[in-house]
């Protein structure tokens, strides 16, 4: 486990940030509209509000929150990454830290106002911890194995595991609230989904005169593999080569850049990958 300070010290600023701004939607929109965040968030809120409302005790976020990550941590120290743990337990702890520290404050009362962009700074937090290489736990921690194990996009797997989550919830407390928070959640993944690509695929149909020049720009860039065929172009009548990859979608933009400065006369087709079987390089968390 080797440290860039430079780089790390920008990584650390971020998960900060991050769980500053997740701790400050909890004690303004969440705690506004009474809903239930994703993932261990809304499932501490929830033993919140069981303890409380049944037996008139008051727990701490902070502690309930960190002992439901205990398990997600230790999966991720020893599956996804020692670094990428240790980052993601700086978010982790300054939500647990600040959460009980904030004083409540509300913005507007309107539910859906609230749910909506509850949701969406709840997704943004999220993504600037995962561009630091990082998570805010519970089941972000879950969501990047699968992607990672199976190599598929998780997130929406994560939306249909909180709806049920949910269903506790709306049991208990009322529906209505329940069903405010689904909305919440869908905004956040969402959010997810604009601001941090890394999971999704591109294809690439790359029609070049500099085979061998493009497919080490693609090498150098991505250590993504690729697949060259002999064409022929149908208005020229000349012969060409086509070669074929798939990227992760947060290399695209660079990627199509520096070949662009390889052969400006290329022509690119980008298709979005929806599946992939087979071996496919992902960069280490660590």
């Amino acid at each position: 486990m080797t440290f860039d300070w430079k780089k790390d010290i920008k990584r650390i600023l971020l998960c900060i940030l991050a769980g500053v701004l997740m701790s400050v939607n909890l004690r303004t929109f969440v705690h506004t509209g009474g809903l239930l965040p994703g993932g261990f968030s809304g499932l501490t809120i929830l033993l919140q509000g069981v303890f409380s409302t049944f037996w008139g005790i008051s727990l701490p976020y902070g502690i309930v929150y960190i002992v439901l990550n205990s398990f997600p941590i230790i999966l991720s120290y020893f599956k996804i990454g020692k670094k990428f743990t240790i980052f993601s337990c700086i978010t982790i702890l300054t939500v647990t830290l600040l959460t009980d520290i904030i004083p409540l404050r509300t913005i507007t009362s309107d539910v859906l106002l609230i749910s909506i962009f509850g949701g969406m700074v709840n997704g943004v937090s999220i993504s600037l911890a995962l561009h630091a290489g990082a998570t805010s736990g519970g089941t972000d921690f879950i969501s990047i194995y699968i992607s990672e194990k199976f190599g598929i996009d998780a997130w929406n797997y994560v939306l249909g595991f909180n709806a049920l989550i949910l269903v506790g919830g709306g049991f208990l407390f009322g529906w209505d609230k329940a069903l405010y928070s689904i909305i919440f959640q869908f905004a956040s993944t969402q959010m997810i989904h604009l601001l941090y690509k890394h999971y999704n695929k591109n294809t690439l149909f790359i029609v070049t005169d500099k085979p061998e020049e493009v497919t080490a720009v693609i090498d150098a860039m991505t250590k993504h593999g690729a697949t060259s065929m002999d064409v022929k172009g149908t208005y020229e009548n000349k012969k060409r080569t086509m070669i074929y990859s798939v990227i992760s979608s947060d290399e695209l933009k660079p990627l199509l850049e520096h070949i662009r400065e390889t052969d400006e006369k290329a022509f690119i087709n980008v298709i979005k990958t929806d599946q992939l079987s087979g071996r496919f390089f992902m960069r280490p968390n660590d």
